[in-house]
């Protein structure tokens, strides 16, 4: 079928909830590549949002899926486990920076992954309260969506969200908000909303994902960190999207050397197999009772095989070396842009996270031009998404195993459609 005829289909048939606005229809992918029911070659700069560190396709990663189902597909690991899982979960504790002797729970995405953070953290403290962060973002189910720090689109259409939660800033200098300015108010936030003696968790993205790929600076963690140990809070670190090499380490608080007591992470985890893992100190991860944490699909066969095979390919083809190589690449771009474009501001990169703002005349978030920006690149052949709080920022990220060229001829693209629409 082609576009138009599953356009059709779409319409007819999909949820406008859940349906894509985009209009072309991906049939087979290769790396930074698409092509999409037309035959057209379209330019990856999404990578799934986030999901593709190491391509689309890996062979690597393919053939240990392809592997895996001519065996078992499925079981459920709480009715019989299989290896797979057992060794993901070892592989996650020996990589994980969590304090101590680390444990792992696997599911299903990184909803789920937080969800289960916080179960485990009022389990292991008998607290309730959780704080949470201006422009996080942590998924779509009611827990998460009262934890996000952005109502539209998530939560504006679905009424009450779930209670004890909280939020305190998240310091953005660019939007006015200084480090000294975020630690008093999440200070403030214990003092006036979440008493400390009924808050279980700080839930935090080292670097804010959807907000706008703005990282924390490591003096902030480790303030939290302490705040945490002064009121005996858990630490939960959110490296859903920021995690898998995308930063130029395996996880983005490594940057800081703060150990927190969970980490979760999802999305370039299996390079597209759907799966999650809370990864945590084991007193915490064994605090609640037998059968209290799992999922009938939790840790499948052929997602415990993909993940073992991208941990693979990171140390085969040196892929955080990669990333830490392609974020000064975009960075140096970035620069060019910034001088040469007024529109381009705050220019930004963590590793391969990189990011920058688009801005009016007067130095204010310009939602509409980011968002023509983005419309007149996929019009060229470019997959380029925008995101954060005021919808001015353009995040990056390709598959950190982008060709030089394919890359370059990304970034010529965005190049010339900011250069029509500056002009």
């Amino acid at each position: 079928m082609n576009n138009a005829q599953l356009n059709e289909m779409k319409q007819k048939y999909v949820a406008n909830g859940a349906a894509s606005p985009a209009t072309q229809f991906a049939d087979r992918a290769e790396n930074a590549l698409i092509w999409d029911a037309d035959g057209n070659r379209i330019i990856d700069f999404a990578g799934g949002i986030g999901v593709l560190n190491i391509g689309h396709c890996h062979p690597k990663v393919v053939e240990a899926v392809r592997e895996q189902l001519g065996r078992v597909m499925h079981t459920c690991q709480t009715v019989m486990p299989y290896e797979g899982y057992v060794q993901v979960a070892e592989k996650l504790s020996q990589i994980s920076p969590v304090r101590g002797h680390g444990k792992v729970m696997l599911v299903n995405s990184g909803a789920e992954a937080l969800e289960n953070a916080v179960k485990i953290a009022r389990a292991a403290t008998g607290k309730n309260n959780v704080i949470c962060f201006d422009g996080g973002y942590h998924g779509r189910t009611f827990m998460t969506m009262a934890m996000n720090g952005k109502v539209a689109p998530y939560a504006a259409d679905f009424g009450s969200m779930p209670g004890n939660v909280f939020r305190a800033p998240y310091p953005v200098p660019f939007h006015g908000v200084s480090e000294e300015d975020a630690i008093r108010g999440l200070k403030m936030t214990l003092k006036t909303d979440a008493n400390p003696r009924d808050t279980a968790a700080i839930v935090i993205e080292p670097v804010l994902g959807e907000g706008g790929f703005y990282p924390a600076p490591a003096s902030f963690l480790k303030a939290v960190r302490e705040i945490c140990d002064e009121h005996g809070m858990l630490m939960i670190v959110d490296e859903v999207q920021s995690g898998f090499g995308r930063t130029g380490k395996m996880f983005a608080i490594e940057h800081s050397g703060v150990e927190p007591d969970l980490i979760t992470m999802a999305k370039s985890m299996a390079a597209g197999m759907p799966i999650s893992a809370i990864v945590g100190t084991d007193t915490h991860m064994d605090a609640s009772g037998p059968n209290s944490l799992g999922g009938t699909y939790s840790g499948s066969p052929a997602s415990c095989a993909a993940v073992l095979a991208v941990l693979e390919v990171f140390e085969e083809e040196n892929i955080l070396a990669k990333s830490q190589a392609l974020g000064e690449t975009l960075g140096k771009r970035f620069a060019q842009w910034q001088e040469r474009f007024a529109c381009v501001e705050n220019v930004r990169h963590l590793g391969a996270m990189a990011a920058l703002d688009i801005v009016s005349v007067d130095q204010t978030p310009d939602a509409d031009l980011a968002a023509a920006l983005c419309k007149r690149a996929r019009e060229k052949g470019l997959i380029l998404l925008s995101c954060g709080l005021f919808g001015n920022t353009i995040r990056f990220l390709m598959p950190v195993t982008i060709e030089e060229e394919v890359l370059e001829e990304g970034l010529a693209i965005v190049e010339a459609s900011l250069a029509e629409l500056a002009s």
